[in-house]
């Protein structure tokens, strides 16, 4: 009895570890501006592997929010690499690519040693850019842009400057605002976000905000505002 438990222990962990295996991605972070005051603030402040650590949560945390349960669901992207650069802006994502500026480290007195939340944000933002769909190009980058905040939001990660809900001047401004709006959405069907993403994975037009939730998009963006 017990060698039977034992081996069925035994073939569990095997189970486990190949499920680990499908799962797994590996990270590099590459410091590019390391004499730039940018660039010494990250390897003081944050470093590679807290650094990877946080890559790691946002994936696992962004298939949850995708509900991407299988390999079939994700894209397939065994290397995701970061790189610190002596750039303006934030940051910016090509593919499986993401750069962050050290100029935008430098200057954002919120990244210290103890509170590294500005960046954690950024970073889940993101990483969406590298899993989500985009419709093979046809989804409009304002819609893009607010699902990878919208991501954002879900985590915790929102920064002051954010519009209040209900705000904005149009449902595709991008961003905080349509990350807001999605947040309405998702609120009238659970997982509606996670649909939305699947259904933009081979292509992309409005319509899918009525097939998802019965009424057009500008329908539903007067019912945000009124509400």
């Amino acid at each position: 009895m017990a060698h039977k438990i034992s081996s069925f222990l035994s073939f569990l962990a095997l189970i486990l570890a190949a499920l680990e295996l499908t799962t797994a991605v590996d990270y590099t972070v590459t410091n590019r501006a390391t004499t730039t005051p940018g660039g010494i603030k990250f390897t003081n402040d944050i470093g590679v592997e807290y650094t990877t650590q946080t890559l790691d949560s946002a994936t696992r945390f962004i298939w949850t929010i995708f509900q991407q349960n299988t390999e079939n669901d994700k894209k397939n992207v065994a290397t995701i690499n970061v790189f610190v650069d002596d750039m303006d802006g934030i940051a910016y994502t090509v593919n499986n690519e993401i750069h962050i500026s050290a100029n935008w480290l430098q200057g954002d007195t919120g990244i210290t040693r103890d509170s590294k939340a500005g960046f954690d944000g950024v970073i889940y933002h993101e990483t969406v850019h590298v899993w989500q769909w985009n419709g093979n190009g046809q989804a409009p980058g304002e819609l893009i842009e607010g699902i990878a905040d919208y991501v954002r939001l879900k985590a915790g990660y929102i920064p002051s400057h954010w519009v209040k809900p209900g705000e904005g001047d149009r449902w595709n401004q991008g961003y905080d605002v349509t990350a807001r709006f999605l947040d309405y959405c998702n609120g009238l069907r659970d997982g509606f976000v996670a649909e939305l993403n699947k259904k933009m994975r081979d292509g992309y037009n409005d319509g899918f905000f009525v097939d998802l939730l019965g009424k057009t998009v500008d329908q539903l963006w007067d019912e945000y505002k009124a509400n």
